[in-house]
């Protein structure tokens, strides 16, 4: 897959079929949407496309309330790799972009620029200048310059439509099951290992601990059940996101015991994948309530990863 992170950068390309989103959390929905981008394209030998912002629009058009991300950019390349495309436009949403008349933005982004022949959207997508195309501006610019467009039906779970915003609120409620079942992976979260009090090894139970990125959407404060990922490996894992109210009064993290793991992981990278949310955060009496309520966590996770491996 060739990726392009610059209007400027894009050249030699050959014609396209282009899906057309956000993709913001590349969940089932827009997996189906980019599955029939790739069958058309092969379908009329062009190459398959995804157009989409480096930058949520909403955080560059409120300055208020900001969207908070599901997937680091690289991993969000990555799954969209996975899916067969060939071409990735990854754009910065900037005041040019914001600025285009809808006829402007077929024309001269997906038409001149990306060598679109064909379009695959979902019902409600929208661009241009204040969101103001749609698909019936779509589907009349596709007559007069005869391109194809392709509108998928939305995917529905359990009833529900899936969505980006419906899966922000899932994880911050944490109920990390469905939002599984919503994006066919586990939500998850990274950085690098930071040392921290050693609070955890002190009351036998060593825990890799790792800030919560500003950006990304944050689970709400419990206990979790989860795998870390280390260098490619999965470990069976809990993990508590929160401010350790018993041991005193911290910043929110995410801090997590890898079961039956030695290696020292201060100052490396690694990724904790969210399975299922146990209990919610609370504060003990004393630390001896604490390693009975964490001997307990530890015991259910176990039970969860062996009955799931």
């Amino acid at each position: 897959m060739r990726l392009f992170d610059k209007l400027d950068d894009i050249k030699d390309i050959e014609g396209t079929v282009i899906a057309l989103g956000n993709f913001d959390g590349v969940h089932l929905g827009h997996q189906a949407l980019i599955a029939r981008t790739v069958k058309e394209a092969n379908a009329a030998n062009l190459k398959s496309a995804v157009f989409t912002f480096a930058n949520h629009p909403k955080n560059v058009l409120s300055k208020t309330r900001k969207v908070k991300s599901i997937l680091y950019p690289d991993e969000k390349a990555a799954i969209i790799e996975r899916l067969g495309v060939d071409y990735l436009f990854n754009i910065p949403f900037d005041s040019g972009i914001q600025q285009l008349e809808p006829s402007e933005f077929i024309n001269k982004l997906l038409l001149k620029k990306l060598k679109m022949r064909e379009a695959c959207c979902g019902f409600n997508y929208r661009f241009g200048v204040k969101a103001s195309g749609n698909i019936e501006t779509l589907m009349k610019e596709s007559i007069r310059k005869h391109f194809g467009i392709h509108v998928i039906e939305p995917v529905k779970i359990e009833g529900e439509i899936v969505s980006s915003s419906l899966i922000r609120k899932l994880i911050e409620r944490g109920d990390m099951e469905k939002c599984i079942r919503l994006m066919g992976r586990p939500y998850a979260l990274g950085g690098e290992v930071l040392v921290g009090n050693k609070l955890g090894k002190a009351i036998g139970f060593p825990t890799s601990n790792i800030t919560i990125d500003d950006s990304m959407v944050s689970p709400s404060n419990g206990v979790y059940i989860t795998y870390c990922v280390y260098k490619g490996n999965k470990y069976p894992s809990v993990t508590n996101v929160g401010t350790r109210p018993t041991m005193g009064d911290f910043e929110k993290n995410v801090e997590t015991h890898i079961f039956d793991f030695d290696k020292e992981l201060y100052g490396k990278s690694i990724r904790i994948e969210f399975l299922k949310k146990t209990r919610d955060e609370k504060r003990f009496e004393n630390v001896n309530e604490l390693i009975k309520q964490i001997t307990k966590d530890c015991v259910m996770a176990k039970g969860f990863h062996r009955e799931n491996e």
